[in-house]
């Protein structure tokens, strides 16, 4: 994973570059993060892309802080989505989560669409925090080192709330 160069050594081609280089490996998983919370594919893509656009126009405000550029997107995706939110009060996520094909067996896709219905509800079940550690973690792919970044939180408080938010989702789905 790139590490952006140390403050008083960072010149703003380096930090671009730093953020290039990381578009292939964060634009999927911010893209997955985003779905996870608005429920809709294209939206999910608009803000992983929109990321990426406020980054670039914010890399002089970037600051290293111990902690990689990849928690900072997902920070700024964070912010994007409860914008979103802010800004259409009457958006509504899609309870209909889409599983690809792929060519699958129509039972087998049938099977996938009910298992992530179940997880959804199960989901909206656990507390506000307990659902973004959840997302972060699993559908973002962020350390619960980032996880906290992003969140404002002490890693052992995300640990902790990760432990309890799958105790209480295998609770429920098992």
């Amino acid at each position: 994973m790139p590490q952006v160069p140390a403050e008083d050594s960072h010149t703003t081609r380096s930090m671009e570059e730093c953020l290039t280089s990381l578009f292939d490996s964060c634009y999927p998983r911010l893209a997955r993060y985003a779905y996870a919370r608005l429920g809709n594919p294209t939206d999910a893509e608009d803000i992983a892309a929109e990321v990426f656009v406020r980054a670039f126009e914010a890399l002089d405000s970037f600051r290293e802080r111990g902690l990689p550029m990849e928690a900072w997107l997902f920070r700024i995706a964070h912010n994007l989505i409860v914008d979103r939110y802010r800004r259409n009060s009457r958006f509504q996520r899609s309870e209909e989560v889409e599983v690809e094909s792929n060519g699958e067996d129509p039972i087998t896709i049938a099977e996938q669409r009910i298992l992530m219905s179940d997880v959804r509800r199960a989901m909206q079940r656990l507390t506000p925090d307990q659902r973004e550690v959840v997302r972060l973690r699993f559908f973002g792919g962020l350390s619960s080192k980032e996880t906290a970044q992003v969140m404002g939180k002490k890693d052992g408080s995300v640990r902790e709330m990760q432990r309890a938010a799958l105790e209480k989702l295998r609770g429920l789905l098992g």
